[in-house]
């Protein structure tokens, strides 16, 4: 950030895409300043040294580099801001003096729907890697960036037929099947482990892990776990998480034994989806049967809180915005998403997008969220930035899109047909239907394998 803002140090003022300056109240976030007014909403990328109670002395550090920044007068608009009448002091220190004046009318969550959140470094969950990029908890997740560990492993699709208690393995490069294999009780995800080296077959019903080794892309043996509807992986790879949907727990497990350390119950009934703040410090899960999610935190492993969905109805997927400003819930009843503050713990809006709204991804390069309807056999495509739908791409002759993930180049969609005992090949440049493939009955979490990404923190794929 401080290069971009030498950048636009210059005069006459130009436009500039970051939301600084004008503030009346301040509070604080884990340690770092976090700035309120009228007209933004930012959260610095460092904590202040210094902090006044009055916006006209309000000491910042923005990425270790100091500078001071003389505000008279600010001209907002819906897509840009213009600075106007500004004199920029670059100085050499780490902390700087900041005065500013003259706030327009804008609402602060408006400027921060267009902006994004700035995603404080300083207060990640003891052991969690570093985010690599300010604004986007995806960075890693360009195109081909595989990471040393999987970089040699075959491109596979994984496909648990939950009725068919099986595994069907497609190969992407011809969109055949080559092989498929036994599982225990009904199969619902498969799980990238948060090292990369394996991925588990989540037998919900057989109370098993089938462990499958991804070099080879084939089963490797079986633990015993209880009810594993879901799984996920702290942001520190410390523990495994089992979302036991039937028990209504969230099972903690040791991420290298595989045995349970600590069992959460949790007032959530149909707990099943879940993802992670940009800090790792908490994560917000879904309660299908009863409307609402759950904020857990990670550290202590206890719920924080809980709220009720509006308009009512049956959440399932979940996926943090790439700047960590807003969680996406998908809701298969409501049929579209919900969209959760979770700092706060409350909801900001909701977005109609097609009947039986179910899973949720994000484009390699950040800027689209992919939504399967699965009532409806649609796929509904979200500009990140507006958040509106700008695409809607139906299958031809229909079909129920639910559960997948996106190639390694980032060029097709696949996802589980969960009614229709097929999978789907979507283009994502084009939403046109690339292959129909059939598989066992009931294909639930398929795996797209291996994905860009420097861990995993579970689910079908979800990387960082």
């Amino acid at each position: 950030m401080t290069r971009d803002l030498e950048k636009w140090a210059a005069w006459p003022p130009q436009p500039i895409p970051y939301p600084v300056g004008v503030c009346r109240t301040f509070h604080r976030t884990r340690g770092a300043a976090r700035v309120e007014g009228d007209l933004l909403n930012i959260t610095f990328a460092r904590p202040a040294r210094e902090l006044s109670d009055t916006s006209n002395d309000l000491r910042c550090l923005f990425e270790g580099r100091g500078f001071q920044l003389k505000i008279f007068a600010v001209e907002a608009e819906p897509i840009n801001m213009t600075l106007f009448l500004l004199t920029f002091a670059l100085v050499t220190t780490f902390a700087c003096p900041c005065w500013a004046q003259a706030v327009p009318s804008w609402k602060a969550d408006d400027l921060e729907r267009k902006t994004g959140a700035h995603i404080d470094h300083t207060s990640l969950l003891p052991g969690m890697p570093s985010i690599l990029q300010p604004d986007d908890v995806y960075a890693a997740d360009r195109p081909g960036q595989l990471s040393p560990v999987v970089r040699n492993d075959p491109a596979r699709i994984y496909v648990p037929n939950s009725e068919s208690n099986s595994v069907t393995v497609i190969d992407p490069a011809t969109y055949q099947v080559i092989d498929q294999f036994r599982t225990d009780r009904q199969p619902q995800h498969v799980t990238p482990s948060y090292d990369l080296k394996t991925l588990w077959i989540l037998n919900d019903k057989g109370n098993s892990l089938l462990r499958v080794d991804p070099a080879t892309g084939k089963p490797n043996g079986t633990i015993t776990v209880s009810d594993p509807y879901n799984m996920y992986y702290t942001p520190d790879g410390k523990y495994a998480i089992v979302v036991a949907e039937r028990r209504r727990n969230l099972n903690f497990l040791d991420a290298n034994t595989m045995q349970l350390y600590h069992s959460l119950a949790v007032p959530c009934k149909g707990v099943d989806h879940l993802d992670f703040s940009s800090d790792g410090r908490y994560l917000i899960a879904s309660c299908e049967f009863d409307g609402g999610v759950i904020k857990v935190d990670v550290q202590d492993q206890k719920v924080m809180g809980r709220l009720a969905l509006e308009p009512h109805g049956m959440p399932q997927d979940i996926k943090l915005s790439p700047d960590g400003a807003v969680f996406y819930v998908a809701d298969m009843k409501a049929d579209g998403l919900h969209l959760i503050d979770g700092e706060d713990l409350r909801q900001t809006g909701f977005i109609r997008t097609g009947r039986g709204a179910h899973g949720l991804y994000i484009s390699r390069d950040s800027r689209e969220l992919f939504v399967s309807n699965r009532h409806e056999g649609s796929i509904s495509v979200i500009d990140l930035n507006t958040r509106k739908v700008i695409h809607k791409w139906r299958l031809p002759g229909g079909g129920s899109p639910d559960m997948g993930g996106i190639s390694a180049d980032g060029r097709v969609l696949w996802l589980s047909g969960r009614y229709n005992s097929e999978v789907y090949a979507i283009d994502t440049r084009n939403g046109g239907l690339l292959a129909r493939i059939p598989v066992g009955r009931g294909p639930h979490g398929l795996c797209v394998y291996p994905q860009p990404g420097r861990y995993s923190l579970g689910h079908t794929g979800i990387f960082r």
